[in-house]
């Protein structure tokens, strides 16, 4: 039987337990204190890696937010009170443009019109809204009111071979900002996915394959190459049979993150040559 796939954050999933990793160090960066884990590199490799990833961290940091996300209250009479809604989800996002746009998985940001809290790496929290959902890519935008901050670098090459190392951003529920250090495993999961429960509406076609702790609360989460630029975002965890963690996760690839961006907002010259192919892999 295949491994079970879950969203790696919905209000109604069960919460994960920590996963023990290999080891461990910890990147200031402005207000914030990234811990970084790593949990499949070959042990060979791991002081280097970790320390590589840890400069890393320094560079693709301010890229990253966190975001809590509510469902507009339905009343007759606005306040400043109800106007912020009803939070239903928490997840992680990445800054696709300087001027305020970020993405996300569609799971967190659930659909267009929901409102948005987010947390920059300067420690302000700037408010926003949905502005495009994909349900069936688990992808969505997000445009934020007074922010200007740095964007990620995607990967003009998305070529990436089995066993290289990569990186995600994210904040596991209870716990801080969190850089995971793993491997990518495959180009291709080699089926379409789709959630179970509250979020059935959500999946995708196919995914990367990570080697890659990922746990409730990172969905929507950056991932880079070993060079610190974007190859993908992070969606999915999957288990097994008996519902353990595999230490594998999904990620949908920036060539299709690309497409995406490019048809809902204005995006820069290096997006869509991406959209247009510039950045795939010919194999």
């Amino acid at each position: 039987m295949l491994p079970f796939l879950r969203p790696l954050l919905s209000l109604s999933l069960l919460a994960l337990a920590l996963a023990a990793c290999e080891s461990t160090s910890n990147v200031d960066l402005e207000s914030r204190n990234f811990n970084v884990q790593q949990t499949s590199v070959p042990p060979g490799e791991a002081v280097a890696s970790t320390e590589q990833i840890t400069s890393l961290v320094r560079r693709s940091g301010p890229t990253y937010v966190t975001l809590i996300v509510s469902q507009p209250n339905k009343v007759d009479t606005v306040t400043k009170e109800n106007r912020k809604g009803t939070p239903v989800t928490s997840g992680s996002g990445f800054v696709v443009d300087g001027s305020g746009y970020i993405m996300t998985a569609a799971h967190v940001a659930k659909r267009v019109g929901n409102t948005v809290s987010a947390k920059a790496a300067n420690g302000r929290v700037y408010s926003g809204e949905v502005v495009a959902v994909r349900p069936d890519n688990d992808m969505a935008v997000i445009r934020l009111r007074g922010f200007s901050g740095k964007a990620v670098t995607p990967a003009d090459d998305q070529c990436l071979a089995k066993g290289n190392i990569v990186y995600s951003l994210g904040r596991p529920h209870a716990q801080g900002d969190t850089a995971r250090l793993g491997e990518f495993e495959s180009a291709s999961f080699g089926q379409a996915v789709k959630y179970a429960g509250d979020d059935a509406k959500f999946g995708y076609p196919d995914a990367m394959v990570l080697r890659l702790s990922t746990q409730k609360g990172e969905s929507g989460g950056p991932l880079f190459d070993q060079r610190g630029d974007l190859v993908g975002m992070v969606v999915s965890t999957l288990y097994d049979n008996a519902g353990q963690p595999l230490n594998l996760a999904h990620a949908v690839p920036s060539s299709t993150l690309a497409g995406f961006l490019c048809g809902t907002v204005q995006c820069s010259a290096q997006w869509r040559a991406i959209a247009a192919g510039g950045g795939r892999c010919a194999s």
